[in-house]
């Protein structure tokens, strides 16, 4: 042997998908529905595993599925506590959301994809972007025993998650924040079954809010997101389990599996360029006002699709011919981005005892009304806005730019300072 290096395999795609979530699945299905030829990267052994958020979705998310399979229940109310733990409970008739097997929904969806056509490679990592050849970008990639390989593709899609290694390949700048996030599963939780509770204030979530979800079979997700001010996320995760124990006259016992994330909060200036584009937590679609992005996610990968599909018949991958992306999904999901992100901004900066006579104004019964008949997770700003016009005491307990933005027929939020800035 002559003791040189053997060169890496090399294989060629059309598109090459890197993360096998709702995103990454979607996107994928869509564009090898189109005849192109799809390569997914996901780099843990497990499609699904770890699980990544709560679970927690809206109607929309099945109908984009094409299945409820995965729903473990459903969900007619909410109940919010304050700071000072006073609370206010709404419930519909008709279910508002529902808890699905998270790690289910991305099994589906892989599975769907792969009987469209897509391949999918787990346990392999997306290690950098190596020196485009012939117009097709070319990738490294190592497997989980350390083989390395390299692949050619026309188009690389990147729904990576938040820490994006396809993001930093190709400098398509990170949002300007990253929430902690600590959730835990427990077998047996007490509480209302059809019922979501938040825990805002900062003594529970500084910055966000921590949640109990019941998961349709006597157990319950607890956890929450945070602001990384010192304290970490598990710390106030413990405050919250010992609050919890103290309202239900129980403990929960031992939590039988645990997730630890971040969360993208804001917008990132591009999310495209030559032959690249960026779907779901690595593009940061995420709903800033909860946190939540699997909805935005598969909502912004049907577009991607939509656009990349006729830009690869064309053979024109060029940033101008994929800018299409951008416009179109920022047209369907950027004004509600930009309103929730500005409130969540307020939000921030409001004191716990503003947040406890926000819901004690909420009591009323028109409110309530308004709440149970407007609410919609995907979309929460619309029922804040009505709040605001119905409410003169609600919007004297809030900064006067926002009551005369909500309250007005103004289109687009005003201008505020960005927040902390995350590494």
């Amino acid at each position: 042997m002559s003791g040189r290096s053997l060169a890496p395999s090399m294989e060629s795609v059309d598109v090459l998908v890197v993360g096998a979530g709702p995103a990454g699945s979607t996107v994928a299905y869509r564009l090898a529905q189109h005849g192109s030829n799809v390569l997914v990267l996901e780099e843990h052994v497990r499609v699904g595993q770890p699980v990544q958020c709560a679970g927690l979705v809206s109607q929309r998310v099945l109908d984009l599925a094409g299945s409820d399979s995965m729903v473990r229940t459903a969900v007619r109310g909410a109940s919010v506590y304050g700071p000072g733990l006073g609370g206010i409970t709404f419930k519909a008739a008709e279910p508002r959301a529902f808890v699905i097997d998270r790690a289910g929904l991305d099994v589906y969806l892989a599975d769907r994809a792969a009987k469209a056509g897509v391949r999918f490679r787990t346990g392999c990592r997306f290690d950098r972007r190596l020196p485009p050849s012939n117009g097709r970008e070319l990738v490294r990639v190592t497997e989980t025993e350390g083989a390395v390989s390299e692949i050619s593709a026309r188009l690389v899609i990147g729904a990576d998650g938040v820490s994006s290694a396809v993001a930093r390949a190709y400098r398509l700048r990170r949002p300007v924040e990253i929430l902690p996030a600590f959730e835990a599963e427990f077998s047996k939780s007490p509480g209302d079954p059809d019922t979501v509770e938040v825990y805002l204030g900062r003594k529970f979530a500084p910055g966000l809010f921590g949640w109990w979800i019941p998961d349709g079979s006597g157990g319950a997700r607890v956890g929450l997101a945070a602001d990384a001010d010192g304290t970490s996320a598990r710390e106030y995760f413990a405050h919250l389990l010992t609050y919890l124990a103290r309202r239900f006259g129980t403990e929960l016992g031992s939590p039988t599996a645990y997730l630890v994330s971040g969360i993208p909060i804001g917008t990132l200036p591009k999310t495209h360029g030559p032959r690249v584009l960026l779907v779901g937590d690595a593009a940061a679609q995420v709903k800033p006002l909860s946190g939540g992005g699997i909805f935005t996610g598969m909502k912004c990968a049907e577009i991607a699709a939509r656009v990349a599909a006729p830009a690869l018949e064309r053979d024109d991958l060029s940033e101008p011919a994929l800018a299409a992306y951008d416009r179109a999904w920022r047209a369907e999901l950027g004004d509600e981005f930009r309103r929730a992100l500005y409130l969540r901004r307020v939000f921030t900066r409001l004191s716990d005892a503003d947040l406890d006579a926000i819901i004690a104004a909420l009591k009323g019964s028109e409110l309530h009304a308004t709440i149970v008949a407007f609410g919609d997770i995907d979309f929460p700003t619309h029922v804040v806005r009505q709040l605001l016009r119905q409410s003169p005491s609600l919007v004297r307990l809030l900064p006067k730019a926002l009551g005369a933005w909500m309250s007005s027929g103004a289109y687009r939020a005003p201008d505020v300072e960005p927040g902390p800035r995350r590494k």
